[in-house]
């Protein structure tokens, strides 16, 4: 392993080279997050926020990633929180073990006729010292906190997807439990969207500040393709969509191992990307079709059929959507459509 840089993570505590802070604005509570309440009734007891979702404490590490998984169109805003004095730790293929006492924060909502981001929710990870620890939070209507909903929520939400067309949904918060569904690897609860060369930081300063206090495996981490860059091949653009999308529950220590779809390693004429592979089991998901990815056949594609539908039965991924997304759908359509 190789370290780069000297320790910078004073953060917030009135000490020489911490992070300044506004008076205004919250610090998270170290405590709280560690070792706090099991778990915490409301989002303003971990301090990550101050009297609306749009003021985030000046500590929290702001990034976005280059393929985020579909969330029925929602726009999500994402944080990092980290402890005083520790490091992020960046593998071979680019995932971050985070120290015990960090804390990931993700939240969605819709812009509404004025432009105005609404936030419905924020989930957040809790590194505690016997594992990660997932919870959602609803934002009350006045968008001045929000309380835990450990059996989840559903809201009616109205928006407009990216081409321009009304869509009126049931918007589903999950339950604790539900995100076991995805956040699994090995077994055990464990982030997924925090991959090195997927991330960006809208604020340099966030940038150099996890890079001065990493440890990295190699130097330099080959960069994941953009599934929506028309100038990278399509082959890679749809790779990087079903990493994006699938390879949570679809990767060896996943919990669709048993699947043999493999869709955190690249795609190919192999089974293990769907390519003339038979299902596992052919029940009412497969619908009726031979194989997961039949090349030239889109229409006959038990991936695309099963991306395409809405019923809960057969509907993959199998939760986090009541939506299609339409462009994805068209980015994988023509992939299937273009193989020999």
């Amino acid at each position: 392993m190789k370290r780069i840089g000297v320790t910078l993570f004073a953060v917030a505590l009135g000490l020489a080279g911490a992070v300044a802070v506004r008076a205004d604005r919250p610090v998270p509570v170290q405590q709280a997050v560690i070792d706090g309440p099991a778990m915490p009734r409301t989002l303003s007891e971990l301090g990550f926020f101050t009297g609306s979702p749009d003021r985030p404490a000046d500590s929290l590490i702001a990034y976005e990633l280059g393929n985020p998984l579909f969330s029925d169109y929602a726009e999500k805003h994402r944080y990092i929180h980290l402890p005083q004095g520790v490091a992020i730790k960046v593998g071979a293929d680019g995932r971050i073990a985070f120290p015990v006492g960090a804390a990931l924060i993700k939240s969605f909502g819709y812009r509404d006729g004025s432009g105005r981001l609404d936030t419905l929710e924020t989930r957040v990870f809790l590194h505690r010292a016997d594992g990660w620890l997932a919870l959602p939070y609803v934002w009350n209507e006045a968008r001045t906190d929000a309380v835990l909903k450990v059996a989840g929520a559903r809201m009616p939400v109205s928006f407009a997807d990216p081409s321009g067309e009304r869509l009126d949904i049931s918007y589903a918060v999950p339950n604790k439990n539900q995100c076991k569904q995805c956040h699994s690897r090995d077994g055990e609860l464990s982030p997924i969207g925090p991959v090195w060369q997927e991330m960006s930081f809208p604020r340099a300063a966030d940038r150099k500040r996890l890079m001065d206090d990493a440890w990295f495996a190699k130097d330099g981490l080959f960069a994941q393709a953009r599934w929506d860059d028309p100038a990278k091949p399509l082959a890679e653009r749809a790779g990087a969509y079903l990493k994006a999308n699938c390879a949570h529950c679809h990767s060896r220590t996943g919990a669709a191992s048993n699947s043999g779809l493999f869709y955190d390693e690249p795609v190919g004429p192999h089974p293990a990307s769907g390519y003339l592979k038979r299902p596992v089991a052919a029940g009412r998901g497969s619908g009726s079709f031979e194989f997961i990815i039949e090349p030239g056949h889109p229409e006959r594609s038990i991936l695309l059929y099963r991306m395409h539908s809405l019923d809960p039965g057969v509907a993959m991924p199998e939760i986090g959507r009541a939506t299609v997304h339409k462009e994805g759908m068209d980015l994988l359509t023509r992939w299937i459509a273009e193989m020999d």
